[in-house]
């Protein structure tokens, strides 16, 4: 299970990096759950950590369906050096539309990379505002050269990734998208006190943000002595899980 620690700025990668997360995801909360980043921004922090093992992922925000903008977003963030491109499918209402989204972002990162992981990422909350359901993400994402789905929560007002969906629901979810060929990664206020749960449904990635900044707010400063704690936590369940 590897971690996914969402930055907004190479000051915080420059941070983070030490404590050696595995992935380095680059957004601007102002923009929302999945807020796109600017590209300036992406390549000083790529630059940031480009002697490490760290890879960067980069979100193009919570999208509406508009699938010509979503593929230039796409083709611009590729060029800026991230491995993984992450699309929030909020605006999207059907399986036919999710389909022509992440078949254009998927074409359009291919134009530049081979080995880049396109994310299509759904809400656990989609309910909530109508949004479609994660279940019709994962047939959407098998069918369209994607490599990986996602949830994470639209609606930051403190409820979790656990409140949206329960245990149940997050297995079949991993179950199928695993069966279909696709890696999960999930999201959504996730904070230590879930990863004993995580660590059980063992999904490919976790993102996190909130828990470890200051006053587990998103929105606030990165602290470090918090992201060392949440790593260490998390190696520690691992390890046991594993003897």
């Amino acid at each position: 299970m590897k971690i996914l620690l969402s930055v907004i700025s190479p000051e915080e990668a420059t941070i983070v990096s030490k404590y050696q997360p595995d992935i380095l995801d680059i957004k601007n909360p102002d923009e929302g759950s999945l807020g796109a980043q600017f590209p300036w921004i992406i390549k000083d922090i790529v630059r940031a950590v480009k002697n490490t093992e760290i890879l960067c992922s980069a979100t193009l925000g919570d999208l509406p369906f508009k699938p010509g903008t979503a593929a230039l977003a796409a083709f611009g963030a590729i060029n800026c050096g991230v491995k993984y491109i992450k699309a929030g499918l909020y605006g999207i209402k059907t399986y036919n539309e999710a389909c022509k989204m992440m078949d254009s972002i998927s074409k359009s990162v291919r134009l530049v990379s081979d080995d880049a992981f396109v994310v299509a990422a759904g809400y656990a909350d989609y309910k909530r505002f109508g949004g479609l359901s994660y279940m019709d993400i994962v047939d959407a994402a098998k069918n369209t050269y994607t490599d990986i789905v996602m949830v994470d929560t639209a609606i930051k007002d403190g409820k979790s990734l656990f409140d949206a969906m329960s245990i149940n629901e997050l297995r079949e979810f991993i179950e199928y998208a695993h069966s279909s060929g696709l890696a999960v990664a999930l999201a959504g206020s996730i904070k230590k006190a879930h990863l004993e749960n995580l660590i059980e449904l063992n999904p490919d990635i976790i993102g996190i943000r909130g828990a470890v900044c200051e006053y587990e707010n998103r929105g606030n400063q990165i602290r470090p002595e918090m992201v060392e704690e949440f790593l260490n936590y998390v190696r520690h369940l691992k390890s046991k899980t594993m003897a």
